[in-house]
This record gives C-alpha cells, sequence and structure tokens, in this order.
C-alpha cells in the first residue's frame, strides 16, 4: 500500500514538473519560415508585445519590462522602458542575455528632454531574453519587471523575434 502511493506521489511530480517545463519553455504557435514583420507594438500597461505584418497583427507576446515601469524613460538608472516610435537598429547575438535587438533610443527629442535637466537619457534599450545561463526561468521570468529599462522575451520568444525581424522595423512603444 505505502509503495503504492509513493509511485502516485513520485508519477504525480513528474507529471507536475514536466507541465511546469512545457509552459515555461514552449511556443505553443510558431511563425512559418520566411515570415518578417514591419512593426512591433509594446503596450507596457498590458506587459504584452505584438508583431505586425501589413498592418495585420500576426502574434502575440507577454514581456517583462523595466522594475520602475510606469511613465516614460527620463534618464540613465531610472529603470524605467521608454515611450515613443523607435526602429529596431541592429541586433547582437553576442549579448549577456540570450539574443538582443537594439531600438534607437534615444531620439533626438529624447536626448534634448534629458538635456534640459542636466542628465544623460540613457542608451542600450534593447528587447532581448533571458540572461544568458538562466534560460530555465521561461515564462516564469514575466511574474515580475526586472530589466534596466529594456523589454524582454523567453529565450524561445526572442529566437522567434530576432528570425522575423529586420534591421529598420518600427517600434512603438505605449504607456
Amino acid at each position: 500500500m505505502i509503495g503504492k502511493v509513493i509511485v502516485t506521489v513520485v508519477i504525480s511530480v513528474a507529471v507536475c514538473a514536466l507541465a511546469l517545463y512545457f509552459y515555461a519553455h514552449h511556443n505553443w504557435h510558431p511563425l512559418p519560415a520566411g515570415t518578417t514583420i514591419d512593426r512591433i507594438l509594446v503596450e507596457k500597461s498590458a506587459k504584452r508585445l505584438s508583431i505586425f505584418r501589413h498592418g495585420n497583427q500576426i502574434k502575440r507576446y507577454r514581456i517583462a519590462l523595466g522594475r520602475n515601469p510606469v511613465g516614460a524613460k527620463q534618464e540613465e538608472g531610472d529603470m524605467k522602458t521608454p515611450e515613443g516610435i523607435y526602429k529596431i537598429d541592429s541586433g547582437n547575438p553576442q549579448s549577456s542575455f540570450h539574443l538582443a535587438l537594439h531600438i534607437s533610443y534615444p531620439s533626438d527629442e529624447d536626448n534634448q528632454r534629458a538635456a534640459t535637466r542636466g542628465v544623460s537619457a540613457g542608451f542600450d534599450v534593447m528587447v532581448h531574453g533571458i540572461q544568458n545561463g538562466r534560460g530555465w526561468i521561461g515564462a516564469f521570468h514575466r511574474w515580475k519587471n526586472w530589466t534596466a529599462g529594456c523589454i524582454a522575451l523567453t529565450d524561445e520568444e526572442i529566437e522567434e523575434l530576432w528570425r522575423v525581424t529586420p534591421d529598420g522595423t518600427t517600434i512603438e512603444i505605449r504607456p
């Protein structure tokens, strides 16, 4: 009798662990090979990143943001994610985070606003995966806003976004 209880508990724990793994690391609806996008929309309050092609939304991802997510980035170190319209201007496959798409922040206007306050607007704002070596966290990274002002996806999600996003893609970040 005790043997059957132990076997049942072990099987239950294994099933739960497997379910958690698939939740955290599975891309349920991968985009077809050859897909490219022309626009990214980030809605900070909804913690959502949507991608578009020719005006049609083709996918949404849940995201994590800067640790201080309310309001637009004002200066370097404020832990805020910027707001505005920018471009994806390059990709960094050697990032400290699993792949990174660089956002053209700061704009001239962002720099002017910061300069009037005597501060730096900041730089190196990216859409990226989880910190290298910590990819096992998977989707659980979204439970908390944890970046220094970037937009974070799971490693599997950033791999897909990396594949479909050409340099020059517009990224609009809304409150």
